[in-house]
C-alpha cells in the first residue's frame, strides 16, 4: 500500500520485526528510526507521514513528547503507541495527547495490522470530511490514474479527490449515478490508483448475465460439471485473484443470486461448479447502479445485508446538465480522439453553444454520439450547427440580448458604489438564470472563472 509508516522504536529487533509484518501485509513505505531526536528533526523540517508507531519509553526523548510534538507540527499525522508497560495512566494520557491507540509488548502480528488498517481508515475519512468543506477543489496526487476523466467541475473534483482517498483502502465502493455519467471509467480509475493496480481489472454488466449463466460464468466450472462443458473454466472471481471486480448495474442481480454474491464479500470464498472443495479469494469490490437501491430495498428486491456490504463507500456523479462547464472540454476531448482518423476537426462557436444549452438525458455517452454523429456529416470539415441534429438546430442559444435592464429598473437603481451595483446585477442576472453559471456568464459577457470568482467572494457556490 502506498500510505507511508514511522516506526520509532530504540530496539532495532523490534524494528525489523514491524517491518517485516507491515511489508507481509502489503504496507511497503515503512521508515525506521532510532533515535526520537531525528524524528523531531524530520516533523519540524515540515516531513509528512501517514502513521506513526511510536515506543513510550526512549531515552533523550520520551515517546510522550515526541507524540506532543508530532501533533503540533503535522496533526494530520495518526500516531500508534507502543509500550512494555501496561498502564492505565499512561494510555490514558497517551489518548489525551491525539494518538489513536495504545498498544502493549508483545504485540501479535494480527493486532498490529488491525490496528494500523484502523488508524489509516480514520484518517482517509477525515480526510473525506475535510474535502466537502474547502472551497478550492483538493488536488489529485495520482493524475494519471484519473486521466480519462475531463472535468473541470468543482464538485466533480471532490469526487474524484474522494475516490482517490478510497482507493488506497480496501473497503466496497457503490457508484451511482445516471446511465452515461461514466461510472465504470470512476470504477477504473480507482483500481488504477489503488495497490491493486498491477492486478485485472474485470468490469461485469449484470444486465448481460442470466440467472442460468452466474455460477458458470462467475464462479467457474470444472471439466464435465454440467453438460457441455468440456473443459475447465476459471470464472471471473478466479481471473480477478488480487484485482478489482467491478460489477455494473448490481441492482440487476437477482434476490436469489445476491446470497452468493454476499457469502463471497463476507468470507472471501467460493464454491466453483463441479467441485466441492472452497476456494480462495482476494478481490476489491466495486459496483455501481442508475436505480434507487433503497428503493428495491422497500420492495424487498434487494438484500440489506449485501446493501450495507456493498455501500461501505458511497461516490454519487452528477448528471451533465449540472456540470455543464465540462462540455467544451469534453467536446475538445472527443475530437481530439478521432484526430488519429481525422485531422483539423473543430467545431464552430455556434455549435458548441446549441450544445452547452442541451441537458443531454443520456449524459457524456449522448454527447459523444452527438459530436461522432456531427463528424460523420462534417467529412472533415469544422462541425456547424447544420451537421447537429435537427431536434437541437431548433435550440436557439440565449444571447445577450435576451437579458435587458429596463430603463425604469435603472432610474430605480440606488446610488452605490460600483462594486454593490456589480454585485447586485451579477446575484440578480445568476437568479433569473435559474443558478446556471454558464448562461449568466455569457448574458454578462465575462469569463466563467472571473464568474466563479465573483460569486465565491459573495459566498455564493
Amino acid at each position: 500500500m502506498y500510505n507511508s509508516i514511522l516506526v520509532i522504536d530504540d530496539e532495532q529487533d523490534f524494528l525489523d520485526s514491524v517491518r517485516r509484518v507491515l511489508n507481509r501485509s502489503g504496507f511497503k513505505k515503512v521508515r525506521l528510526v532510532s533515535d526520537p531526536h531525528k524524528v523531531a528533526a524530520f516533523f519540524e523540517a515540515g516531513a509528512s507521514f501517514d502513521l506513526a508507531l511510536i515506543d513510550v519509553s526512549m531515552p533523550g526523548l520520551s515517546g510522550l513528547e515526541l507524540l506532543e510534538l508530532i501533533k503540533n507540527t503535522e496533526p494530520r499525522t495518526e500516531c500508534i503507541m507502543v509500550t512494555a508497560m501496561n498502564e492505565a495512566r499512561v494510555a490514558v494520557e497517551c489518548l489525551k495527547k491525539g494518538a489513536y491507540d495504545y498498544l502493549v509488548k508483545p504485540i501479535s502480528r494480527d493486532d498490529l495490522v488491525l490496528v494500523v488498517k484502523r488508524a489509516l481508515e480514520r484518517q482517509r475519512l477525515l480526510e473525506i470530511l475535510e474535502c466537502g468543506k474547502k472551497k478550492i477543489p483538493p488536488k489529485l496526487l495520482k493524475k494519471d490514474a484519473f486521466s480519462s476523466i475531463v472535468t473541470g467541475s468543482a464538485k466533480v473534483l471532490r469526487i474524484l479527490k474522494e475516490a482517490e482517498l478510497h482507493a488506497g483502502s480496501e473497503i466496497p465502493v457503490l457508484i451511482t449515478g445516471e446511465s452515461g455519467t461514466g461510472k465504470e471509467l470512476l470504477a477504473k480509475a480507482i483500481h488504477l490508483a489503488s495497490p491493486r493496480a498491477k492486478f485485472p481489472f474485470t468490469p461485469i454488466n449484470m444486465a448481460s448475465l442470466s440467472s442460468n449463466l452466474f455460477d458458470a460464468e462467475f464462479f467457474g466450472h470444472t471439466k464435465g460439471a454440467f453438460t457441455g462443458a468440456e473443459q475447465d473454466r476459471i470464472g471471473y472471481l478466479g481471473q480477478t485473484h488480487k484485482g478489482t471486480l467491478f460489477l455494473d448495474e448490481v441492482g440487476l442481480l437477482p434476490i436469489e443470486l445476491q446470497g452468493k454474491l454476499l457469502r463471497v464479500l463476507q468470507d472471501g470464498e467460493y464454491l466453483k461448479l463441479g467441485t466441492s472443495k472452497p476456494r480462495k479469494v482476494d478481490i476489491r469490490l466495486i459496483t455501481a447502479t442508475n436505480t434507487d437501491l433503497e428503493r428495491l430495498l422497500a420492495k424487498g428486491m434487494f438484500r440489506k445485508d449485501l446493501y450495507y456490504r456493498l455501500k461501505g463507500a458511497w461516490l454519487h456523479l452528477p448528471p451533465l446538465r449540472e456540470r455543464q462547464e465540462d462540455i467544451p472540454l469534453l467536446i475538445e476531448k472527443i475530437l481530439e480522439e478521432a484526430s488519429d482518423v481525422a485531422e483539423n476537426i473543430g467545431i464552430e462557436e455556434e455549435a458548441t453553444l446549441i450544445l452547452m444549452d442541451y441537458n443531454y438525458p443520456g449524459n457524456i455517452r449522448e454527447l459523444r454520439s452527438i459530436i461522432q454523429s456531427a463528424m460523420n456529416l462534417a467529412r472533415g470539415r469544422s462541425i456547424s450547427v447544420n451537421f447537429l441534429p435537427r431536434s437541437l438546430r431548433r435550440r436557439r442559444p440565449i444571447q445577450q440580448g435576451d437579458f435587458q435592464i429596463k430603463d425604469d429598473e435603472i432610474q430605480r437603481f440606488p446610488i452605490a458604489p460600483l462594486k454593490e451595483i456589480e454585485k447586485s446585477c451579477i446575484i440578480k442576472a445568476y437568479q433569473q438564470m435559474d443558478r446556471n453559471k454558464i448562461q449568466t456568464a455569457r448574458i454578462l459577457g465575462i469569463g466563467l472563472n472571473t464568474l466563479r470568482r465573483r460569486l465565491t467572494s459573495y459566498g455564493i457556490e
